[in-house]
């Protein structure tokens, strides 16, 4: 912290607060208010409704403010927020969070939408590339008659992910599945009438132009297109497009989310793998966000067994 902090002082939590926001705002973090709330709320032991409706100024208790203050140090060199307090909400979930996955996005709360859209009656629905199981829970949580296959290729990533299947009671509907994108299923897997995917789709080019907190703590391995030679942030989009075909059921759909810039790009690989119905939704910021695909020309039978 800075040379105006005190260790010895009895800060209160308001004091504390309006230190560490304007703390965060002199280090460019866009979201210093929110951060400082977060952080003391989880070094208090309670949730940020619970930090916001106690006494302002009563104060902290040293051992939660020695907390706090690492958590600061930390955020302070652009460590994200939820792998400081292991924890993120997502489509009003609770998840488990560590460096091994990505934290869930707000944006990524639209692909969930727009499969609970497109595919309220699905029962069987594949995740590929899961990671902290956010997608994966989140249709299990509000599809209570389906089943989710989720595969990652990342044996730290797949345990979180069941971890928090569990916390949110959809352990038993979901199967987990160590290996590479559909590559990862069994021989005569039954088709599915969902797919989803958040795939690494930052080109490699572009990976210097990362925000800091996402560059230097995020997994590479879950941001990089790693898929084409060129990197160009396509890569993984082609491999699911080729490798989807035989795995949907007649009219299943294939939803995806893009990079800002990738829209209609991948609505055009999408076409020319032969969906013949798709659509763009654009996220909180009016970014073309998430892709979906229906009607794929080339389909297994709905009636195919294993």
């Amino acid at each position: 912290m800075s040379q105006d902090y005190s260790p010895s002082k009895n800060w209160t939590t308001r004091e504390l607060l309006d230190w560490t926001e304007d703390y965060f705002r002199q280090r460019d973090l866009p979201s210093a208010r929110l951060d400082a709330e977060l952080l003391l709320a989880s070094a208090l032991g309670v949730d940020r409704l619970g930090l916001l409706t106690k006494e302002f100024e009563q104060v902290v208790d040293e051992e939660a403010r020695a907390v706090f203050r690492e958590f600061v140090k930390r955020r302070g060199l652009k460590e994200p927020v939820a792998y400081l307090t292991g924890e993120k909400e997502f489509y009003s979930l609770p998840f488990k969070v560590t460096p091994a996955v990505l934290t869930p996005r707000p944006e990524t709360e639209h692909l969930v939408d727009e499969a609970l859209a497109i595919a309220p009656d699905a029962t069987r629905i594949l995740d590929l590339g899961t990671g902290s199981g956010n997608i994966a829970v989140a249709l299990a949580v509000n599809l209570p008659g389906a089943r989710v296959t989720a595969v990652d290729i990342s044996p730290q990533a797949l345990e979180l992910a069941r971890e928090n299947a569990e916390l949110n009671n959809v352990a038993a509907r979901i199967d987990f599945v160590p290996g590479d994108l559909c590559a990862a299923l069994e021989p005569g897997t039954p088709p599915f009438d969902l797919v989803v995917s958040n795939p690494p789709y930052i080109a490699g080019a572009e990976e210097e132009t990362l925000m800091d907190d996402v560059r230097l703590f995020e997994p590479r391995i879950a941001l990089i297109d790693s898929r084409s030679p060129e990197s160009d942030g396509f890569g993984f989009y082609r491999v699911i497009l080729d490798e989807v075909a035989g795995r949907l059921v007649e009219n299943g759909a294939l939803i995806v989310e893009v990079g800002e810039k990738q829209g209609a790009k991948v609505v055009k690989m999408f076409e020319e793998a032969g969906f013949t119905k798709t659509s763009i939704t654009r996220d909180y910021a009016k970014v073309p966000r998430i892709i979906s695909g229906q009607g794929l020309c080339q389909v297994v039978a709905s009636t195919a067994s294993g």
